[in-house]
This record gives structure tokens, C-alpha cells and sequence, in this order.
């Protein structure tokens, strides 16, 4: 199965969130169209077939991604910005 990249997934459960959230507080059906649809693109990421199977996975993959940023040895040193 092919690894959807860290900030895609980030993005993706990031949006989602946000659109969960707002569908609480008014659901429109623009709202509930795009969550649905962010469902669908989390599940096809991840390969799940459940949001929720699609959340925990990404959760423990960006877990997962992190750690490995965290511990590798040759990674890169961070870029900086020229003043």
C-alpha cells in the first residue's frame, strides 16, 4: 500500500476537524457535502474503509513519522532563514 506524505495526511485530518466542528455548531449542506467528501479522501488515503479507521490510522502514522523524524541519524539540520 503506498504512504500517503505526512503533510498531506496532516491536512486532510486538519480540515476535517475543522469541518466537523463547524458542522456541529451550523450544519449547512455545503458543510455536510464537504465533510463527507473529506471522509471519503481519508479513507482512499489511508486505505480504510471507515473515518474512523481513517483517523486512527493517520493518527498513528503521523505518530509514527514523527519518531522516525526524531531518532534518524542522518537526517537533514532544519533549513534556516536568511535575515
Amino acid at each position: 500500500m503506498l504512504k500517503p506524505h505526512p503533510a498531506i495526511l496532516r491536512d486532510l485530518v486538519k480540515q476535517y476537524e475543522e469541518l466537523r466542528a463547524r458542522n456541529t455548531e451550523r450544519s449547512s449542506s455545503e458543510t455536510r457535502r464537504r465533510t463527507e467528501d473529506l471522509s471519503y479522501t481519508l479513507c482512499v488515503s489511508t486505505g480504510t474503509r471507515t473515518v474512523e479507521a481513517a483517523l486512527a490510522f493517520a493518527a498513528d502514522q503521523l505518530a509514527a513519522d514523527l519518531a522516525e523524524l526524531a531518532y534518524a541519524p542522518d537526517a537533514p539540520a532544519p533549513m534556516r532563514l536568511a535575515n
